[in-house]
């Protein structure tokens, strides 16, 4: 009967032990504007959605938007799926719009096509805006030709 009771207390310890209800301790809290954006970016890049999804600022717009990217992200081919998860940040333009507001301007390079994302805080929560992307009315390759050149 002890052996029993034993074992039966060996399983109830390890069970115990595995206690999956927890989620894993990823970082889902960005320190900043910037570090929401790479860390969103990033994410997107390697096809860890549900990562990215952490720092979207989630209304029916964006859901929308990133659905439909996720949707076209998976069809890729292998090939470009690797190359994207290989590929870096290169942030072009920071603009801080006012204390809760950065506009970003990137591209990755793999396709170094410039975007640009909207980077909101709500609730001290820094999350990125998609609607921004679509939805601006400058064209991204514009504002980065008016950079001037700090040689001249």
């Amino acid at each position: 009967m002890k052996k029993v009771l034993s074992v039966s207390f060996l399983f109830l310890f390890l069970y115990a032990c595995n206690n999956t209800d927890q989620p894993a301790a990823e970082p889902a809290v960005a320190e900043d504007d910037l570090d929401a954006a790479r860390s969103f970016i990033r994410a997107s890049l390697d096809g860890n959605m549900g990562m990215a999804r952490k720092f979207l600022f989630e209304d029916s717009v964006n859901l929308q938007y990133f659905n439909a990217y996720e949707r076209s992200f998976v069809k890729q081919p292998e090939d470009s799926l690797l190359r994207y998860k290989s590929s870096s940040i290169r942030i072009h333009d920071n603009r801080k719009v006012n204390d809760s507001t950065t506009i970003l301007i990137f591209s990755n390079s793999f396709k170094n096509d410039p975007d640009t994302l909207k980077i909101v805080r709500l609730n001290d929560h820094w999350l990125v805006d998609l609607k921004y992307l679509f939805e601006h009315a400058g064209d991204t390759l514009q504002i980065l030709q008016k950079k001037t050149d700090s040689l001249q």
